[in-house]
């Protein structure tokens, strides 16, 4: 493990910073109670932390300063993802998306169309993984109660213009939802401005902070249906799930271990300058290792021909082999770690017809990863290309 290269980190970062695992440990040690349901000191502290949190992340995604409890505390954007989606639709209501959707947005939509006739129209992405704003316009009809879409692909890691997007649903009267999962810690967003009215997100990736927890943003014009129940330590006498938020989206215990990891790592993300900061030196590795990538024979990537407007986040191929077959001689010969397959995002392989070979390699640099993971990555890769060409060579003279 020590030799470890980690290029998966749109999956979850990794490592965390140390001051993330330390502030984690000392705060669990301390006051690793529930917040807010007693009145003693250590409850106190726990409710503390979890308020000021939920002012700072309002404030870092640009939702309603003035109503930080409507920034509502989950699992993960899976988890936030559902309550919005459940939260909104209801029978013979129209949602558009996009291909370009994990299938945290793509299995929910679905059963509500299998199980509810809501209808939904996936809009497609173009020749550079971008989806046009005005094929968003032209898919929303007089029945469409929202339009959700990926801020960042998980895939292709392009990022996609929320902000005209937003524009054409406020000027239409449809509610806008945006899964964050890729961007947010890494992408500058303002709701507010970006007229998002519903934002999910998650704490384990550019927010580098741990599994177990995530969210959403509400804004304040904005109401989600209850779609489930539960205590909340507070009226407990009242019969049935409080109306007002954060309640309303909140459901039992919360994770406060992660929201230690969160609070930690806002600190984190301050000190090395903020997301603009962190966003521009993983960049600068991405473009290194994408144009490489496109000197070795053999080696096909997707959607990276500019980087404007794009993750470090490159999804490749190499001809003559599948994708899974590539991700296994990268751990076990060069000991990098990847993503292969469909990467829980199976509409943009459709799109891109890469599901005949399993999906794709994806890499996704993080914080943490330097010049020298990303030399021996070109090398491995250049390797596995020249392998590739040698194994083609003998098959076809085999043939003759």
């Amino acid at each position: 493990m020590n030799n470890l290269i980690y290029m998966d980190n749109a999956a979850t970062s990794w490592p965390k910073p140390e001051s993330v695992y330390k502030y984690m440990i000392d705060f669990y040690r301390q006051c690793g109670v529930n917040p807010g349901r007693s009145g003693f000191d250590m409850a106190i502290e726990a409710g503390n932390i979890l308020e000021d949190l939920r002012g700072r992340l309002t404030r870092f995604l640009g939702g309603d300063e003035t109503a930080p409890e409507r920034l509502c505390f989950g699992y993960n954007a899976t988890d936030s993802l559902n309550l919005i989606i459940q939260g909104i639709l209801v029978e013979s209501d129209h949602v558009v998306t996009t291909n370009l959707e994990h299938n945290s947005v793509i299995r929910p939509i679905n059963h509500l169309v299998r199980d509810a006739g809501v209808v939904a129209t996936y809009v497609p992405f173009n020749g550079q993984g971008f989806v046009d704003p005005d094929d968003i316009r032209k898919a929303i009809t007089k029945n469409t109660k929202l339009v959700i879409v990926n801020h960042g692909s998980n895939v292709l890691g392009t990022v996609q213009p929320v902000s005209e997007i937003g524009a054409i649903c406020k000027e239409l009267g449809v509610t806008f939802a945006v899964d964050a999962s890729q961007t947010a810690g890494v992408i500058p967003i303002d709701m507010n401005s970006m007229n998002i009215d519903v934002l999910a997100f998650t704490g384990h990736k550019s927010l580098m902070g741990s599994t177990g927890i995530g969210g959403l943003c509400v804004r304040k014009h904005v109401d989600l249906r209850h779609s489930r129940s539960g205590g909340t330590g507070v009226r407990s006498a009242y019969p049935y799930h409080l109306d007002e938020y954060p309640y309303r989206m909140e459901y039992g215990t919360p994770n406060m271990v992660g929201v230690a990891s969160l609070w930690a790592a806002q600190e984190w993300i301050e000190e090395e300058g903020g997301v603009v900061a962190i966003h521009r030196r993983e960049m600068e590795l991405t473009r290194k290792l994408v144009d490489s990538f496109r000197k070795i024979d053999g080696v096909i990537t997707y959607c990276c021909d500019s980087l404007e407007n794009h993750l470090s986040t490159v999804t490749m191929n190499v001809e003559g082999l599948e994708a899974g077959d590539v991700g296994i001689m990268l751990d076990v010969e060069h000991d990098i770690a990847t993503r292969t397959g469909l990467h829980c995002a199976p509409l943009v392989h459709e799109q891109l017809d890469l599901t005949k070979i399993h999906g794709g390699v994806r890499f996704a640099i993080g914080p943490f990863n330097t010049e020298e993971h990303v030399d021996k990555a070109i090398a491995a890769v250049t390797e596995i290309a020249s392998l590739a060409r040698d194994r083609k060579v003998v098959s076809g003279a085999g043939s003759k």
